[in-house]
Parts: C-alpha cells; structure tokens; sequence
C-alpha cells in the first residue's frame, strides 16, 4: 500500500463551465472521504479573478491557487494524490514531481478525453482546463507555465482515453510526437505501460479527468464524452503503472455532481479510483462502505485504509 498525502484544490476558475462552480463541491464531497491525518486543503480565493492580457481567463485566480498549492507540496510527503477542482488543480503538483525527479524521469499519463493540449493562439475558450497539459511542456504565460526543472518533455507525455482534440491539438500532437493510448486500447492495462516504458521515465505521475470515464459509468462531468474507459479498465491501467512503475504522484479531476445525492451516486467509482492509486496493487478498487453516514450519504470510506471493492462490484 502506497502511504500517499492528499491534497485537496477545490479550483473552479480554470474551468470553461457555466457551472464550474460544481467544482467545489466535488471536491468537498471527496474531501469528506479521505483520511483527515493524511489531507491538506488549498484555499481557493473566491473571486474570479482577471486574465491581466494574457490570454487565460481568470489568470490571477489560476496563479494565486498554484503559488498555494506549491507552498503546500513542500511539507508533504510524496507521493501526493492531489483531488480537484477542475483539471489544472493538480498543475503545480504535476510540476512539483517532475522538479524532484532527475530530467526525463518522470512520464504524465494523461488520462482524460481530452487533451488540454491548446495554448492561448489554439484556444476557441480561453479556459485554462483546456491548456494545462500544454503548459506543462512550458508553453503558456510566466507564472502558469512549466519552467526549468519541473518542464515536462513532450516525450514523456502518453494521453491515455483520450477521444476528442480540437484541430490546433491534433497538429500538436502529430507534430510533437506525443503518444497516444485509445479508449480501446486500455481494455489491455499493459498497452499504457508500454506507451510510458518507451518514454525511457522510470517514475509516472497519473492524471485523471474523470471525463476519460464512459459516461454510462459516471453523471457529474461538466464534459462528457461518449465511448470512454470503464472504471474497470482504468483502475486496471493505474495499478499495472504502479506495478511496473514509480508513482511520482496523481490527481483526480473533475468531478462537478449536481447535488449531494448526485455526488453519492458517484463517489463508489471515484473511490476506486482513488484505491487503485493509493491501495494494495493487486487489489480490486477502494472502500466499502462503513456504517456511519458520510456528508455524501455513503459512508465514510478512506480510500487508503478500507476494504476494496473487487472489480465486479459496480
């Protein structure tokens, strides 16, 4: 069992949403499951926040809630499982793992069905859930963009569920090189290890926008996707890096439930997730339920300490 620090981002500003506000909540419905010792909380500011000419709406919020995140990290220890908010909450936690790994050590696994991989020229949005990945190859403005030691090489960067690119995305990615794993590909865990094993990184970080998810299997997403990853399939991927890999780190973004009730419905998936990044590797999935009412109306199931689940049970 992987002994992780949690750190929860509740960040909505990156987010192109009219509802991106949903954001917090889910990350609060989250929160109310992980293990209290073992969880920081960024204070996300309340304000929107500017894009101060950059390009990237609500730029000063975005850059507050990673000089936060970062003075967090560096009394945390690794690895960090960083809980969102949408998908830039773990930027300075991707960047952060990468800065403590010798230069090309550290592989991404992008799980997501999207790419994130526009810059401020690229965007049809200017929401900066859309460029954070392309930030974290060091293209986007000082203060948001990777730089020095904690830049990513395009090389190491593998999309793993990934089935919708906006044009400006699809060049880049045929132009940089990136890897790419399908949705179907993933039925075979070992197709995602390969992908990072070619990147010659001995240490993975893994990023979850829980959009890279069939939405069959998953309601609160602000973005869903049709034919996507099951739960099965990614708690399977996850765990067979872990096994072949080092966790550097992981994030888990993107969850937006419409209500408590809504975030109790989906909080059994995300918490094997959750048990797939953090639990025993040859394990099943996260936290059966104890008999205490939690805030989402499950119970209080830590994900690094419960019974898991098998495979089969959702």
């Amino acid at each position: 069992m992987t002994a992780a620090s949690f750190l929860v981002v509740p960040q909505w500003q990156g987010s192109g949403s009219s509802r991106a506000m949903r954001l917090i909540d889910g990350a609060e419905a989250i929160r109310g499951d992980l293990p209290a010792s073992a969880t920081h909380t960024v204070s996300v500011p309340s304000a929107a926040g500017d894009a101060l000419g950059t390009g990237v709406h609500r730029f000063s919020s975005l850059t507050l809630v990673r000089e936060l995140a970062t003075a967090e990290l560096s009394l945390l220890e690794a690895p960090v499982v960083t809980v969102g908010g949408d998908c830039a909450a773990d930027l300075a936690s991707v960047q952060h793992a990468v800065a403590a790994h010798p230069s090309g050590a550290v592989a991404v696994v992008w799980f997501d069905a999207h790419g994130d991989l526009n810059n401020v020229s690229t965007s049809p949005s200017g929401a900066f859930h859309g460029m954070v990945a392309r930030a974290l190859l060091g293209d986007g403005p000082d203060g948001l963009a990777s730089a020095g030691a904690a830049r990513l090489p395009a090389a190491n960067l593998v999309l793993a569920g990934t089935r919708s690119l906006d044009d400006g995305e699809s060049a880049f990615v045929d132009r940089a090189g990136i890897r790419v794993v399908a949705p179907g590909e993933l039925d075979d865990a070992d197709a995602v290890v390969r992908a990072v094993e070619a990147t010659g990184a001995t240490a993975v970080y893994v990023h979850v926008d829980l959009d890279v998810l069939d939405p069959a299997h998953i309601d609160g997403i602000g973005y869903p996707e049709p034919f996507g990853v099951t739960p099965a399939a990614l708690c399977d991927a996850i765990r067979a890096l872990r096994a072949r890999f080092e966790l550097a780190g992981a994030g888990v973004t993107e969850f937006a439930p419409e209500s408590p009730e809504a975030a109790g419905r989906d909080m059994p998936v995300i918490l094997r997730i959750l048990g797939a990044l953090t639990g025993p590797i040859g394990s099943g999935g996260p936290a059966a339920s104890s008999s205490t009412s939690s805030s989402t109306g499950a119970g209080p199931r830590h994900a690094s300490t419960d019974p898991d689940l098998p495979d089969d049970a959702l």
